[in-house]
């Protein structure tokens, strides 16, 4: 077996030219001492015994480019041996072989006329030449039908050919599509994780800075409100390392999530509380409807608070600022209100409907600009299907709101579970 793989192997390696060759060479070597050795009762091989065989042999040679006109003039000598009255079993192989190749290199249209043309033919000469010489073996009808089988054989490898590269093709495309779905996956899971970090980061960092300021500038007039000011910088440093850790934990080891919960609207109070010394009043309006939330909606309601609070005491001037939260229906709304200065971010132009859509949005502000938050709050409300509005307030001020979808459509058909 391992032997007859090595020379498939090497057959398959041959140039065209090289293999067409060898195959004249076989067929010849064949038909050749087929016609040699005659029945002594029927016509002995002489000149246009050769010359027929040799137009056979030479037409071969050119079967791949002229597959049609090769098998008309291999079946033209065919046919002239029997009306030569010549009789053998291996006469027609060049015909075959012609046939076979009109088939294997065609369409299913071209073989059905070919083997129609073909069986007529040999139908005829087996009529005009008489049974004893034509068909020494019985009817003429068989005469008919031999032409299909090479048809037929060629058919049948062509279609399997066809079949295998379309799959070969599929193949190729499921590839592709796998390929696609990873690098979109890992896209996704990094701005995630981008998020993740800027939130942890940006909100620890802005709280601690406003926190170290307040026990600096209170050290040596109010020494209590100082110690307070350094034991909320310390838990809030402690809580930025338990988040991290657990994203890295998560970056780490893909078969092993943290089991730390996702923050969400219970943990609000303790949010804003953070900013009770910040120089910001900060107070919170909750309806205390929670039940069924998606825990995806709840932590993105929560980041966006996170943010929108950061964003109050990074670069409004604020004094107060006015958090809430109230669901209405299968919405959930989040609004965040502060008296700063109205033109500290400049808005990002906001998606609407089809019909209302206006000129192209700026493009996102690099990560060293003012706004970088803005994009983010925005981004974590379109993951979840949500909208987010944000602007100036009349009057002075600004506001942040964000609506978002209560329950997930893929967990509202598995009853509400995450």
């Amino acid at each position: 077996m391992t032997s007859f793989d090595g020379l498939v192997e090497r057959a398959r390696s041959l140039s065209p030219l090289t293999a067409d060759l060898l195959v004249v060479a076989v067929v010849g070597l064949f038909t050749a001492s087929d016609a040699a050795s005659n029945d002594p009762d029927y016509q002995q091989a002489d000149g246009l015994t050769w010359l027929l065989l040799a137009i056979s042999l030479a037409a071969l040679v050119w079967r791949r480019r002229w597959p049609v006109p090769v098998a008309v003039v291999t079946g033209a000598a065919c046919a002239g041996w029997a009306l030569h009255g010549h009789i053998g079993e291996l006469l027609n192989l060049p015909v075959i072989v012609a046939l076979y190749t009109v088939a294997v290199l065609g369409d299913r249209r071209r073989t059905l006329w070919t083997g129609l043309v073909a069986s007529l033919v040999s139908g005829a000469v087996a009529l005009r030449v008489g049974r004893d010489v034509a068909n020494p073996q019985g009817l003429p009808m068989l005469e008919m039908i031999w032409p299909l089988v090479p048809l037929l054989l060629g058919e049948v490898i062509r279609t399997r050919r066809q079949l295998m590269d379309e799959y070969a093709a599929r193949a190729v495309r499921a590839e592709e599509e796998r390929e696609r779905e990873a690098a979109r996956r890992v896209h996704e899971e990094r701005l995630r994780i981008a998020r993740e970090l800027h939130d942890i980061v940006a909100h620890t960092v802005t709280a601690m800075t406003v926190q170290a300021g307040v026990a600096l500038d209170a050290l040596d007039t109010r020494p209590e409100i100082s110690r307070q000011a350094m034991r909320q910088v310390r838990d809030s440093g402690k809580e930025a390392v338990g988040e991290l850790r657990a994203t890295v934990t998560v970056l780490r080891d893909h078969d092993r999530e943290t089991t730390a919960p996702a923050p969400g609207l219970a943990q609000l109070p303790e949010l804003v509380g953070r900013f009770a010394d910040s120089g910001v009043a900060a107070a919170l309006r909750h309806d205390g409807t929670a039940d069924g939330l998606s825990p995806m909606v709840e932590l993105a309601a929560y980041r966006i608070v996170q943010e929108a609070l950061t964003n109050v005491v990074k670069h409004s001037g604020a004094r107060y600022a006015a958090v809430s939260v109230a669901r209405q229906g299968d919405r959930l709304c989040v609004e965040i209100v502060d008296d700063g200065r109205p033109s500290r971010i400049e808005p990002l132009a906001q998606p609407g409907p089809p019909s209302q859509l206006g000129p192209p949005p700026p493009p996102p502000p690099t990560p060293t600009t003012e706004g970088f938050g803005l994009v983010g709050m925005r981004e974590r409300a379109a993951v979840v299907g949500g909208s987010i509005e944000y602007g100036p307030v009349p009057g002075g001020g600004f506001r942040v709101r964000a609506t978002l979808p209560a329950v997930l459509p893929a967990e509202a058909l598995r009853g509400g579970r995450p």
